[in-house]
């Protein structure tokens, strides 16, 4: 009985579906890397970005289920090339970095596209919402350098970014491109 237990505790074991091992790290190099963001304001576009942010990315195209990536943006760091503007971002109308000091996008799979394309899963936190966010993004890797590019929008009004009068569209539409373009070393 005990023989036929043990078997039955390997086969049930065996059985089970294994855990990917994780793919390979990578570092982000931050001078050749950026998280940008672009809008309108009262009908004229600006550009703006996140000057402080990390991650942490394990990531391999032939492993996709042991890949993951976690975004932590310093909410406080946001720019637009207007000093007013700026300020007003940190204010709880927008960021509200006192309260918010970081956004996080924490993957949970990946999929290939084909041809260099993959698409990431996740869930972006900002002000304390957690929402799902699908990321389509380009990737060249050469020898241990990698190269990501990606484009996606975001809805700034499910995250209450901008409350009171900054809800209206008419001046700030919603929703807000942001760009990413990452170099990375292995």
């Amino acid at each position: 009985m005990r023989r036929f237990l043990a078997l039955l505790a390997v086969f049930l074991f065996a059985a089970l579906p294994a855990a990917a091992a994780p793919a390979p790290a990578w570092t982000v190099d931050k001078a050749a890397s950026k998280i940008a963001f672009a809008s309108i304001f009262g009908g004229e576009a600006f550009n703006g970005g996140f000057a402080r942010w990390d991650a942490q990315i394990r990531f391999d195209p032939n492993n996709l289920a042991g890949s993951s990536a976690v975004v932590t943006i310093d909410t406080a760091s946001a720019w637009s090339g207007d000093k007013d503007r700026d300020a007003a971002l940190r204010e709880p109308n927008w960021f509200s970095t006192q309260v918010f000091p970081r956004a996080i996008y924490k993957t949970t799979g990946f999929k290939a596209l084909g041809g260099g394309k993959y698409q990431a899963t996740g869930a972006l936190t900002l002000r304390g919402q957690t929402k799902p966010l699908t990321l389509p993004f380009t990737l060249v890797i050469t020898g241990n350098q990698a190269k990501m590019t990606a484009t996606v929008k975001v809805s700034r009004l499910a995250f209450g970014v901008g409350q009171n009068e900054w809800k209206k569209t008419d001046v700030i539409p919603d929703p807000v491109t942001v760009t990413l373009a990452v170099t990375a070393k292995r």
